[in-house]
């Protein structure tokens, strides 16, 4: 499970339905858009145009989108659990839902990792698992996957804000 509490246990449907309704709620509600405002000038207004995922900052000093909002309001962001939804929404002042979904779309939206085709030098077995397959997939950390996440944080903030003027 992630930081945002989702999980694709969808036994329940309309648990499902419900929790999308607050979603949308949170989203079109005033202290919402409030929120999304505030969190749009603090996208903005980073120095460095990337997003971290995980946590609210890093030790780098890289922000979420949460984290950013934090930062520009000047608030402390240690003693607040990034894993606790409940902790972080009260903290921010927006509802549980909305908390929620911004944490699930900064942190899974975008993959950190990425496939890559590697040449295989020299010979290869001829059965599972490489068949005689001179070329071989394998998974590593994707180079620009902050930036990704900085940009479609941006641009979901942007259109979820009603009247954007």
């Amino acid at each position: 499970m992630s930081r945002s509490g989702y999980t694709d246990d969808c036994d329940d449907q309309w648990a499902l339905i419900r929790w999308r309704g607050a979603v949308n709620s949170a989203i079109k509600g005033r202290r919402g858009q409030q929120a999304l405002r505030e969190i749009l000038a603090a996208l903005e207004s980073l120095p460095e145009k990337r997003l971290a995922s995980e946590s609210l900052v890093t030790a780098d000093g890289e922000f979420c989108t949460l984290g950013a909002l934090g930062k520009a309001r000047g608030m402390d962001l240690d003693p607040i659990d990034p894993e606790d939804r409940d902790a972080v929404a009260r903290a921010f002042d927006i509802s549980e839902a909305l908390a929620a979904e911004i944490m699930y779309e900064n942190d899974e939206y975008i993959d950190e990792w990425e496939w890559v085709k590697v040449d295989i030098c020299g010979p290869v077995r001829p059965h599972y698992p490489d068949w005689g397959r001179q070329y071989k997939d394998v998974r590593v950390p994707a180079q620009n996957a902050a930036e990704r996440r900085w940009s479609h944080m941006r641009n979901w903030v942007k259109s979820n804000i009603k009247d954007l003027t």
